[in-house]
């Protein structure tokens, strides 16, 4: 498994985590590469040099995709991947790898010299390689324009006949089928319903920690603190629910973008919302604390490339307010969910549903028991072993 970064809450590293368990089950021996190893992903090789964060990339991602001076460029980026290639070669020699797994790095251009460290592999060595795509560098605006566009055609993704393609969402597939004239497999964000939570959630627990009362109403978004994810909309509900025991409670502080986090709590301020961050915690059993505190969670994400929080609220079994984003559209919505839905605006319907469901709380038993069932037949472990079997076959392992 490649990637710039394997730690903390952001998807990748969530999905990559699972598809990583789903494998391993099926019997195969996993070793990891990054910029950053966390917790769990072992045993690897931490390579600086390959993590999107570092001083050296963030000023080539500058001159690529910024204002910065561009000159030389190219030939900072030529030594820089050269290097990756030969630490991702050391790592292919010390663990015995017989494929490479790339999670996102070929997908969007936060990492040049490893997307390019990784194509030029994928040309030399012919060793088989999946490129599994959470989302492209054309669906985010600061990439439009880029000081290198051979190196964005050659390796975003590369279409060498030794790699297969993985995606995330149908918009996904058809356009880098039409971008790239790439064909791609098609692998949700999961979660292990088979099984189901490895730990019951304490709620309790939960409330006190973030110094919430047993009777305040919790409106759970378990996102990071960045525009994409609508979070002015859960702060909009929770006003017009016009009940002085709700409490928003926002549970990803990293990544966050100071100056929304800003503009939320001068909107919630001049609402007279109760606002706030708390850090859910990375373990499954903190997780499980936060989900299970929570009356509601609200996920009115404006753009995903999936939603991995919508699939752990069924996965917890909790009733969901969503903002209909395009991939809730077209892969979630018509495997027949049940919801609380918004089209980009909190309607006078949509409240009247969340305070129903919050003065009956019972009345959501049987669509939390539908949204799990359906988590099971589309969104489970054995799906990665459908999808990652097709894709070593294709490669011929």
């Amino acid at each position: 498994m490649v990637s710039t970064r394997f730690a903390g809450l952001d998807g990748v590293s969530l999905e990559a985590e699972k598809v990583g368990i789903a494998l391993a089950e099926d019997g195969h021996a996993l070793a990891w590469f990054a910029g950053e190893l966390g917790p769990g992903f072992t045993p690897g090789l931490s390579e600086s040099a390959a993590h999107f964060e570092g001083e050296q990339n963030q000023s080539i991602q500058s001159a690529a995709f910024g204002s910065a001076d561009s000159t030389g460029l190219r030939g900072r980026l030529g030594r820089t991947a050269q290097s990756l290639e030969a630490s991702i070669a050391q790592f292919i020699r010390e663990f015995e790898i017989d494929a490479l797994v790339v999670q996102n790095a070929l997908a969007i251009p936060m990492q040049l010299p490893l997307a390019m460290a990784l194509s030029q592999l994928a040309e030399t060595s012919g060793i088989p390689m999946v490129a599994h795509h959470h989302d492209f560098g054309w669906e985010r605006e600061r990439f439009s324009s880029c000081a290198v566009p051979e190196i964005l055609d050659r390796c975003f993704p590369p279409t060498s006949p030794n790699v297969e393609h993985i995606v995330i969402n149908q918009d996904a597939q058809d356009e880098l089928r039409h971008r790239r004239g790439v064909d791609s497999l098609l692998l949700p964000n999961v979660m292990d319903f088979e099984r189901g939570p490895s730990h019951t959630g304490d709620g309790v627990a939960f409330r006190h920690r973030a110094g919430l009362g047993p009777t305040d109403i919790v409106l759970l978004q378990p996102t990071r603190v960045i525009e994409r994810k609508g979070i002015e909309h859960t702060v909009e509900l929770a006003a017009r629910l016009d009940d002085p025991g709700v409490k928003v409670v926002v549970t990803h502080p990293g990544d966050l973008t100071p100056e929304y986090w800003n503009r939320l709590t001068d909107l919630a301020a001049d609402l007279n919302v109760d606002l706030r961050l708390f850090a859910a915690g990375d373990d499954a059993q903190s997780l499980a604390d936060a989900y299970a505190a929570a009356d509601l969670v609200c996920f009115p994400s404006l753009y995903e490339g999936f939603g991995n929080a919508l699939l752990e609220a069924f996965f917890f079994r909790r009733p969901v307010f969503v903002n209909r984003y395009s991939v809730y559209v077209r892969d979630i919505a018509p495997t027949g969910v049940r919801c609380i839905e918004i089209e980009g605006v909190v309607t006078d319907a949509s409240v009247g549903e969340v305070k129903h469901l919050l003065a009956n709380p019972a009345s959501a038993n049987e669509a939390v028991a539908r949204n799990y069932e359906l988590g099971q037949e589309h969104f489970s472990f054995a799906v990665v072993r459908d999808v990652y079997g097709r894709a070593f076959q294709a490669l011929g392992l």
